[in-house]
Parts: C-alpha cells; sequence; structure tokens
C-alpha cells in the first residue's frame, strides 16, 4: 500500500522515484523507526527499490515486492549465472507468465500510454467528474486482479482514497510523467531482498530474472492472485 501513502503534491517538476525514497524515508525517521523493512507493489516496488538502494543497510534492513516487474532479461556480464537460464526450457508456469504479460501490454495498458505523456489533461477529468474517477479506477480493480468479488463498500473505499485525499486524484498519476525515465535504472542494494509472483499479475517475469533485483534470500511462486496481491491474498 505504499503508493497510497507517499502522495505527496509537488509544486514544481522533477519529483520522481528518488524523492518518493526520500520521503518514504523521513516518515519513517519522524515516526520512531531508525531501522525498518520495506514492502511495495506497482509503483511501492520502484520506490522500495530506490529507499533500499539509497537509504539500505543503515536505515532500510531488507526489502519485498510482490510485483517485480521493472526488470530486464539477465545480461551475460552482469549475471552470468542468471544469464544460462536463458537456454534452458521455460516453465508451464513461466510460458503462462510471458502470455499474461503480452496480453496486458497489448489490449490493457492505454491508460500507461496517457499518464506517462499527457497526466495533467487526464487529471482535469478525474478530478472534476466522481463519475469518471469511479471508471476508470472500478475497471482496473476488475481486470487486474484474479476474480477477486469486490464489495460496494470495498470499491468505494478505493475511490474514495483517491477523490477525497487533499492532493486529490492528479497526485496519483503525476508519478508516471516524472518517473519515466528513471523506472527501468538499475539501483541494486546488497541488503536481503524477497518477491512473491502471482500469477495473474500485469507483468509476470520468470524467477531467474526477478533475482537479478537484488540480494535475493527469499521467493515465493503463489497458485492465485493477481495486481492487488495485498488486498486480494492478504
Amino acid at each position: 500500500m505504499l503508493g497510497w501513502i507517499l502522495v505527496p503534491q509537488p509544486a514544481k517538476n522533477s519529483f520522481h522515484l528518488e524523492q518518493y525514497a526520500e520521503v518514504g524515508n523521513k516518515l519513517m525517521l519522524s515516526l520512531g523507526y531508525n531501522e525498518y523493512v520495506i514492502q511495495g507493489g506497482d509503483w511501492g516496488f520502484a520506490i522500495a527499490q530506490y529507499q533500499a538502494s539509497i537509504y539500505g543497510p543503515e536505515h532500510v534492513k531488507a526489502w519485498h515486492t510482490n510485483t517485480p516487474a521493472k526488470v530486464s532479461a539477465p545480461s551475460v556480464f552482469k549475471n552470468p549465472i542468471s544469464y544460462i537460464s536463458r537456454f534452458l526450457p521455460l516453465s508451464t508456469k513461466e510460458k503462462t507468465g510471458f502470455e499474461q504479460t503480452e496480453w496486458f501490454m497489448a489490449a490493457r495498458s492505454g491508460y500507461l500510454a496517457e499518464q506517462s505523456t499527457q497526466p495533467q489533461t487526464l487529471a482535469y477529468s478525474l478530478a472534476d467528474s466522481p463519475v469518471g474517477l469511479l471508471a476508470w479506477i472500478y475497471e482496473k480493480l476488475v481486470i487486474w486482479t484474479d476474480d477477486y468479488k469486490w464489495t460496494d463498500e470495498e470499491v468505494l473505499e478505493w475511490v474514495s482514497v483517491y477523490w477525497f485525499s487533499r492532493a486529490g486524484p492528479a497526485a496519483s498519476i503525476r508519478i508516471y510523467y516524472e518517473a519515466r525515465d528513471v523506472l527501468y535504472q538499475n539501483v541494486y542494494s546488497p541488503i536481503p531482498f524477497g518477491y512473491s509472483l502471482f500469477p495473474k499479475d500485469l507483468v509476470v517475469r520468470p524467477q531467474s530474472w526477478c533475482r537479478t533485483l537484488g540480494n535475493t534470500v527469499f521467493e515465493r511462486l503463489h497458485d492465485d492472485g493477481g495486481h492487488f496481491a495485498a488486498h486480494e491474498r492478504p
């Protein structure tokens, strides 16, 4: 839920992942936690990765993600052991993961292009119409989960976080524009790293790819669950 917590309203451009990580670390220190571990999904993954790299191991002692999506195939120079796995046959789950990823990118990623290039145009509409905001959020709650049965109360709670926040709905999409150039930068940290893979997530990568994200000490493949794993499969 890191993305829900860190929704600042910057007054100028260039507030991207490093700045979100700084806010997250300052928040924990202000709460009295000089040492802590961090879990993040979606944008929370990218922020957690930066936070682990910049503030570990002094403050961040370990980090975990349920969406290890922003990762490329292992490199022969950086990841020689994992690189060998590229020539081995894919498992059934890995094949399904690639199919899931291809389907999402081809059929369900239009929002990503809009939010990454013209966020403010969309922001006016989301801030002006509660029905429009409901439609924008609800479609993703349904499509991005693994047949999760949403109640009306749950949907309204999620949408209300955007509608009634002081920063407003626009704050949730500016990060797509600001961080588009730094999102895929490899910011490695030696602190312990763990990940969990859910088959109905938006982007599902092989384990050999995910292990290159950090000092991997924990990994788990789940039989079900989607993008909002913390809510679907707590």
